[in-house]
């Protein structure tokens, strides 16, 4: 009896959910989203439309891929806000994705300490064993 209850307890306590940023309009981001559905994996969505993404958060993003990668280029606002040619420096640019969270690439996702930027199915498969 005890072998169940422990293990009961201990799914409670290590449940895998998956924090995905991004758009509802972005393909990528409905790929994400799909993908941990298809495998019954809680995710906690961020529609960047209605809340970005805390500071704090971007810089664990950014220490793996750098701020540039978190930079969409081609964006809409991007080009709207006229930062084509916008040379800052990492800090600046971090406190602008954090103002302007429709400037970043999408989907932004984490796993625990693990992070993803773009559609990574790979290393989606390892998180979740699936």
């Amino acid at each position: 009896m005890h072998a169940t209850t422990g293990s009961q307890h201990q799914r409670r306590v290590t449940p895998v959910e998956v924090q995905i940023f991004g758009t509802k309009k972005s393909a990528d981001t409905r790929k994400a989203l799909r993908f941990f559905a298809e495998r019954r994996i809680r995710t906690h969505f961020v529609d960047l439309n209605e809340r970005a993404a805390a500071l704090g958060e971007l810089r664990r993003f950014a220490q793996k891929f750098g701020v540039a990668a978190l930079i969409d280029r081609e964006s809409k606002r991007f080009a709207e806000l006229g930062l084509g040619p916008a040379r800052y420096s990492d800090d600046y640019w971090l406190t602008k994705l954090a103002d302007e969270p429709l400037l970043l690439r999408v989907p932004l996702v984490r796993f625990q300490q693990k992070v993803t930027l773009g559609v990574d199915e790979a290393a989606w498969k390892e998180w979740v064993g699936k």
